[in-house]
């Protein structure tokens, strides 16, 4: 195999690997109900994901503040209707979700 050759497998498996991240992730917002409310590119009740995305782009500690938002609810960051707390979500799921929001 040539380095073209080589190349092209490589950021073939590359892309096959993030679609593969990105559809898992987005089955698993659906499972916990998070797509009741948020869509990846349309506010529903809740902003898009990658409004959020957006907005803590450059936020280091947006990950650890999004997952205790995920798993303990709040209100006051996208206007006054609440994020309920999804407190049977696991942590691992929970951080999971955020990342793949972020990576948006």
């Amino acid at each position: 195999m040539n380095a073209k050759q080589l190349a092209k497998l490589t950021l073939l498996s590359a892309a096959m690997v993030t679609t593969t991240i990105a559809t898992a992730s987005e089955e698993l917002a659906g499972k916990n109900n998070c797509l009741s409310c948020h869509t990846v590119d349309k506010k529903i009740l809740g902003p898009a994901f990658i409004e959020i995305a957006a907005k803590y782009k450059d936020d280091a500690a947006a990950e650890e503040m999004l997952v205790d938002r995920v798993k303990n609810g709040g209100t006051g960051n996208w206007g006054q209707v609440p994020m309920p707390p999804n407190p049977t979500l696991s942590d691992e799921d929970a951080v999971t979700l955020v990342q793949w929001v972020l990576s948006l």
